[in-house]
């Protein structure tokens, strides 16, 4: 599927690139899981051919990235957690906001501008950021900063390797899942610290 995503890709004029970098830079921040990392990377080595210009890719590719979180950020906003208790919201797992939440309550806004480097987790943070009520001026600042630094990273990247796109791209996906793996240890260990501590509070009544 990837690879024929690429090979269309290969066929556009620079205005279509920039386009379908807008379209998957939005899109992984509203429904995850996306390859949109994979294939901004793989944009990046048409900047190296000279098929679409470096700046402006990574330009459109933050405003996509920018409009995407602010998007969830209002969802979060507006509705609160009552919208994923409702089922409508299935990419966020309510262990997720509960672990992010912890994360907004001990680093606050720090958490915004890690979100980009922390893949699996974008959505529920944007999320997460709208129904904290965070200040959404700051919170829009911080979130295109961190995602300018990420695009211009995969960009370069991209840039560099040239062909040999398949092994970067594979050791971002080997990234992403180590990341949504400790994320899980996580979750499951302070869910075990909990009920632990519960249990004694219980013994000791």
């Amino acid at each position: 599927m990837l690879e024929q995503w690429i090979a269309t890709l290969q066929q556009l004029p620079p205005g279509g690139v920039l386009l379908f970098a807008l379209v998957v830079t939005f899109v992984e921040n509203v429904f995850p899981p996306s390859p949109s990392d994979t294939l901004l990377l793989f944009c990046g080595v048409l900047v190296g051919i000279g098929v679409v210009e470096f700046v402006p890719l990574v330009l459109v590719a933050t405003v996509g990235s920018v409009l995407g979180f602010s998007t969830m950020f209002w969802l979060g906003y507006l509705f609160g957690v009552r919208v994923v208790d409702m089922g409508r919201l299935r990419f966020l797992p309510r262990e997720a906001i509960e672990q992010v939440e912890r994360w907004f309550q001990r680093y606050g806004y720090w958490v915004i501008v890690a979100n980009r480097f922390l893949s699996g987790t974008r959505a529920v943070i944007s999320f997460v950021a709208g129904m904290s009520k965070l200040s959404f001026p700051l919170t829009v600042l911080l979130s295109a900063l961190s995602a300018l630094v990420w695009n211009v990273v995969l960009v370069t990247v991209g840039w560099s390797v040239g062909q040999g796109w398949q092994e970067v791209a594979h050791g971002l996906q080997l990234y992403g899942v180590i990341i949504t793996l400790a994320l899980l240890a996580l979750g499951i260990g302070w869910l075990m610290w909990w009920a632990v501590r519960a249990r004694r509070a219980r013994q000791r009544v």
